[in-house]
């Protein structure tokens, strides 16, 4: 029974103790360097990026008031969201005759293109960062002694400051193109019971974009993140190092210059 118990409580303490090594084998003073602190705001902001555009959802309405006595006062909710396809959404329009009661209408506009590639960035982003960090923390011999992942590491990061700046341009645009198609104005503009006489339609309550405005400043802060980083990054590659290496042959070969001209003038 005892060594029974003893093998028990061996295989217990052996995934712990993996794990301590895991954790004892971090460099955590990583993170106080440049390197490894934009790194972290980087991840914190793709999060914030991708999770307020993915997350969002609004609602748009109108009112339509018949003339005719017999029906009522109808009331239009639309509600709609990522990924933007407008055009999909569906409502019912009243209308004010005795033959019919509604008919189906769909919002202008598809505005999915900005919005996914925006959420997807945000998404490798993310999943870089982590991989990123953890190259940082727990191997980061392996990432100084080998020049070929400081190489990757900028190409990437240049890479990702574009595509930052494109995203976030993009997106912008698009939301406000999708402010205007989801204004109750442009409802009952689309609306043709509203141009008739037999109806009087007014516009409902603004939808609240809040989030999918952070969602763009989101995204620009991370282009100046990234775009910041570059120039951290490109001090670990062999390009910097033989910048220096450059500057410091030039500087004694114009000093030894200098003195020999002296000694020929004396």
């Amino acid at each position: 029974m005892s060594s029974t118990e003893s093998t028990g409580r061996t295989a217990d303490k052996s995934p712990r103790q993996q794990v301590d090594r895991l954790l004892v084998g971090l460099r955590w003073r990583r993170l106080e360097e440049p390197l490894g602190f934009i790194k972290v705001l980087q991840w914190l902001f793709a999060i914030f990026a991708f999770g307020a555009c993915g997350s969002y959802s609004g609602e748009t309405g109108a009112m339509v008031r018949c003339n005719n006595e017999a029906k009522d006062v109808s009331s239009i909710i639309v509600a709609f969201g990522y990924p933007f396809r407008l055009h999909r959404i569906q409502y019912e329009m009243p209308l004010c005759d005795e033959e019919s009661t509604s008919k189906t209408m769909h919002l202008m506009g598809d505005f999915s293109a900005p919005a996914e590639f925006f959420v997807t960035l945000g998404i490798f982003s993310f999943f870089y960062t982590m991989a990123a960090l953890v190259l940082y923390l727990r191997f980061h011999n392996l990432y100084t002694e080998n020049k070929r992942f400081p190489l990757v590491d900028f190409c990437v990061t240049v890479s990702f400051t574009f595509f930052w700046l494109v995203a976030a341009a993009a997106w912008g645009k698009g939301l406000t193109d999708v402010k205007g198609a989801t204004r109750p104005s442009s409802l009952t503009a689309a609306m043709s019971v509203c141009h008739g006489e037999e109806a009087v339609c007014s516009g409902g309550a603004t939808p609240s974009m809040g989030l999918a405005n952070i969602s763009v400043l989101f995204g620009f802060i991370n282009f100046f993140l990234w775009a910041g980083n570059c120039w951290f990054v490109f001090k670990e590659t062999p390009w910097h190092g033989q910048d220096q290496g450059q500057d410091q042959a030039q500087g004694p070969s114009e000093e030894s210059a200098a003195e020999q001209g002296a000694v020929e003038k004396q």
